[in-house]
């Protein structure tokens, strides 16, 4: 096989902060390559600039043996390389074909807008079946799963000529199943010629479908192995540099207390005859963690907004202990009755990226007065807060409390989100797919973190499309498909019986 991308000698840095040293990347034409490392690790950073959207400091770059330099994505797109960003760049109001047709290279006939969205159309229909995708061209994408919205963003990248196909983190949003498939689909498009970039930090991912895996650490490549030849506990070592220690199954954990929310009938608005919560019933305890299971877009997210006191109609209760119903209660009155939230959109719910890490980490406390009003803050005492807590939660990559919150790596963002959110101890927690995205050792601080708060005697919320995660962490585990709750387990749970559960019902 020939060289079908090479990166070699690439620096770059932001904000005087090296993200990348020395660092050096080769594809083959039809292999998969994984690109392994923990959040921060250099990966994302190294590809954009395959795709053109960084520019490199020093370095050079080949494609199909041949030096390239990009002065932006359409550069990138012209040498047939097609990257799709782990958050997906989709224009939601639009159609499937509407959002193909906006990358689609045009025809050099003159056509009118009708025929040229007709031809896509029929363009992805074609592309879909050879992929095996169930995609309708004419469905809005804000209507779409997150599976077939990454779906969609394959197709566009693909239609509009990739050869050299760059997948970040393509596994994160997905369940077991659909990871399977997709991870089927893009090894077919391998072995028919085209070249793969897997960038992930999923071990499993690497050894089930990789070719060859590079190892960065710390924005440096690390090494290049054959991943059948190499046992997951090197590859772990290879990765942080030292063994993660997983907590012991089966630990004792304490007899859960009363219950601290209730949440009964809940219930949205029918549209088109569905309803997308349809009749939950749950009770949370003090002291447990309640794991909910379940194939995304089954009403998990809207159940989630419901309990935050997000915008959207409802009927039902859901009441929390010492205060009863919560449906009048605005957030900012929950969060000082006790709610801590980690949402699972944490730079769209959770964080402004474009403001400062200590008036992210502040701005929990400014509806309570003690940073002052929010027209006079109180900065000194903020910042000197903030930046005990960047502490207390090792987050890394913060050089200064005034930088802004969008240039830390996906683990330290969701680390600051814990680091605020905990700040006080909360009396119930809402994590909605906590550690999505993250590596091995930032997952493990994050559970490490939700167990201490469920230990405190805190009511946990686990909402998680990664069976593993549930299993792993809660003390009850419940199901959750079609706007309902269909069943519940307690630990040790069946994993055949949970999948079974989540499939039955589907």
């Amino acid at each position: 096989m020939t060289t079908a991308l090479e990166l070699s000698g690439i620096h770059k840095s932001f904000d005087g902060f090296a993200a990348l040293t020395d660092a050096h990347f080769s594809a083959r034409w039809g292999e998969v390559h994984a690109l392994l490392g923990e959040n921060g690790a250099g990966k994302s950073s190294l590809m954009n600039i395959a795709a053109g959207l960084y520019a490199a400091e020093a370095g050079a770059m080949l494609v199909d043996d041949n030096p390239v330099r990009f002065s932006g994505p359409r550069d990138a797109a012209k040498a047939r390389i097609g990257m799709v960003h782990q958050h997906f760049r989709l224009v939601l109001p639009f159609t499937v074909a509407q959002n193909i047709l906006l990358t689609v290279p045009r025809s050099e006939r003159l056509e009118s807008h009708g025929k040229r969205l007709r031809r896509v159309e029929e363009a992805i229909r074609d592309k879909a079946r050879e992929l095996g995708f169930h995609i309708d061209p004419a469905q809005r994408v804000d209507r779409l799963s997150v599976a077939e919205q990454q779906r969609v963003e394959i197709l566009k990248v693909l239609l509009a000529g990739a050869r050299i196909l760059i997948l970040d983190e393509p596994t994160a949003v997905l369940t077991d199943q659909e990871a399977e498939r997709l991870l089927s689909t893009v090894h077919g498009l391998a072995r028919r010629g085209a070249a793969v970039v897997l960038v992930t930090h999923k071990m499993a991912d690497v050894k089930r479908h990789a070719d060859r895996v590079t190892v960065m650490r710390g924005g440096r490549t690390v090494a290049t192995v054959d991943p059948q030849q190499m046992p997951v506990g090197e590859l772990v070592r290879l990765t942080v540099g030292e063994s993660i220690t997983a907590p012991a199954a089966g630990l004792t954990r304490a007899t859960p207390g009363p219950v601290r929310l209730a949440v009964r009938g809940l219930r949205s608005p029918e549209v088109q005859g569905r309803r997308v919560l349809d009749g939950i019933d749950l009770d949370l305890r003090a002291g447990e963690i309640y794991g909910l299971a379940g194939v995304g877009g089954n009403g998990q997210g809207e159940l989630a907004g419901a309990i935050m006191g997000l915008p959207g109609r409802t009927e039902g209760e859901i009441a929390l202990d010492r205060h009863g119903d919560l449906k009048a209660t605005p957030p900012t009155a929950r969060r000082a009755l006790g709610l801590a939230a980690i949402p699972a959109d944490r730079y769209g719910l959770a964080l402004a990226g474009g403001l400062s890490v200590s008036e992210n980490y502040g701005i929990g406390q400014v509806h309570s007065g003690r940073y002052g009003s929010a027209w006079r803050l109180a900065r000194r005492e903020m910042d000197k807060d903030a930046q005990a807590a960047v502490a207390a939660f090792d987050v890394q990559g913060v050089r200064s409390i005034a930088q802004k919150a969008a240039l830390l790596s996906g683990g330290n963002a969701q680390k600051l989100v814990l680091a605020r959110e905990f700040g006080k101890s909360p009396r119930l927690v809402l994590a909605h797919s906590p550690s999505r995205g993250l590596d091995v050792r930032a997952g493990a601080e994050v559970h490490a973190r939700l167990r201490a708060a469920r230990d405190a005697g805190a009511a946990v919320l686990l909402i998680s499309e990664d069976l593993d995660e549930v299993l792993a962490l809660a003390d009850r585990v419940g199901v959750m498909t079609r706007g309902r709750i269909v069943a519940e387990f307690a630990q040790p749970a069946d994993r055949q019986a949970v999948g079974q559960a989540m499939v039955d019902h589907g």
